[in-house]
């Protein structure tokens, strides 16, 4: 940092839990509220503003750990040397999960606050003109019964958005008749040209999603997430070269290290830039992917991916996902919804999004 640049002076963070509409659950968790640990950074007057979805203890990460490591040491005009000095920070904490989440919510709140100084939008300070990026719908719990799940569905569609995702695996995978019965049903609603994904989160074993997927091949289902475990890349890669849907997971990857195990098993690597490490290493992983060939989707946080995402070759969509979407609406200064089927970034410094403080403190806990 030169003396012509400005210093962080503070980092702040704070947790906040929002309950669901109804009850919800995938094909392994079942939950009824979602909490979001929102980040501000300040300097030279600015505020920039960063958000994971992680339990409340995210908030103590950035308190403890990363903001003593950026005040008046880092300037949000190099936000990559400021995302370096956090990696470092975390070296005995462990870089993945909740540590990985905090991370990302402080570097993107240092990235927009950089933006923001400059007068620039996010998408053109990573070097891109703005363009419409692809939504798609996501939620279809297997909570919902036939006609909420139809209702959703109707939704997506009557927005404009040209592909929706249902969660099955329901009861990690041992309703293997519901969960077919709903792609049915799911199919029969939004009719054969809009694409049909699902996503299992990792409820099958390797027979099962097998199985499972020739099903879903018969159905036209172009998207299979998670079929197994992430863990499991061997099967991973197995089901991909088997299945003529295209095989997608890595929305738990935390850094370019795990990316780069994961993209070579898919057919599409799934990138969440609240947990990877942020803007900084989305671009990372999104360099090494193309390398490689393989296209990139972001997992959730549509709103705060639109800017790097309409700066990345190789996008295929963004995941607007029904829980998020619903606190952003409803917490956050900037939401929009998408026009025919896509979001566009905002054309105003940083990503132009900012919590909305005295509503969102009515959900603030810890």
């Amino acid at each position: 940092m030169t003396d012509r640049e400005p210093s962080i002076s503070s980092v702040e963070a704070r947790a906040y839990t929002v309950p669901t509409d109804r009850p919800e659950a995938d094909g392994t968790l079942v939950w009824d509220a979602t909490t979001m640990v929102a980040v501000e950074v300040r300097a030279a007057g600015e505020v920039g503003t960063g958000w994971t979805y992680a339990p409340a203890a995210a908030a103590r990460v950035v308190a403890d750990l990363l903001a003593p490591v950026l005040v008046g040491h880092h300037s949000p005009l190099a936000p990559a040397d400021a995302q370096a000095a956090l990696v470092r920070a975390v070296r005995n904490a462990g870089r993945g999960g909740l540590v990985g989440m905090a991370i990302s919510a402080v570097d993107i709140a240092v990235w927009d606050l950089g933006a923001r100084l400059l007068g620039v939008p996010l998408t053109r300070w990573f070097g891109s003109a703005a363009r419409p990026v692809p939504v798609y719908g996501s939620g279809g719990f297997t909570t919902y019964d036939d006609d909420q799940l139809a209702m959703e569905l109707e939704g997506w569609v009557t927005r404009g958005l040209r592909a929706v995702k249902i969660k099955i695996g329901e009861s990690w995978g041992t309703r293997g008749d519901r969960d077919l019965h709903r792609v049915e049903l799911a199919r029969s609603v939004v009719g054969d040209d809009v694409g049909l994904f699902v996503d299992a989160n990792g409820a099958y074993d390797l027979g099962r999603a097998r199985r499972v997927g020739r099903r879903l091949d018969e159905l036209g289902v172009r998207w299979f997430e998670e079929p197994v475990s992430s863990e499991d890349l061997r099967g991973l890669a197995l089901l991909r070269d088997t299945l003529d849907l295209d095989v997608a997971a890595g929305e738990y990857t935390h850094d370019l290290a795990y990316a780069q195990r994961m993209a070579p098993v898919v057919d599409c690597l799934q990138v969440d830039v609240t947990r990877c490490g942020g803007y900084t290493e989305w671009r990372r992983i999104a360099a090494a992917a193309a390398a490689l060939g393989v296209d990139v989707s972001a997992h959730c946080a549509p709103y705060l991916t639109a800017p790097v995402a309409a700066a990345t070759p190789g996008l295929r969509h963004l995941e607007w996902f029904h829980d998020q979407v619903r606190i952003v609406r409803e917490l956050v200064d900037g939401y929009a919804a998408p026009i025919d089927g896509a979001l566009r970034p905002a054309d105003v410094p940083g990503h132009g999004l900012r919590l909305r403080g005295e509503r969102a403190a009515e959900y603030r806990v810890g």
